[in-house]
């Protein structure tokens, strides 16, 4: 997932170089929901793991 954020960041980058500010400002928000999206499963994951069961 962390992934297409960095994909849809990047094509926003360019498109907002190239002056498609349409497309740009919907691949920011797109790369952002995704990174934010990730973080949460990722501390998500991090707790669970952190409580794992002990024999």
């Amino acid at each position: 997932m962390l992934r297409w954020a960095l994909i849809f960041l990047v094509l926003a980058l360019v498109a907002g170089a190239l002056g498609a500010g349409g497309v740009a400002g919907l691949s920011m928000n797109i790369a952002y929901v995704l990174f934010v999206v990730f973080l949460i499963l990722l501390v998500v994951h991090f707790f669970q793991g952190r409580r794992g069961t002990r024999i």
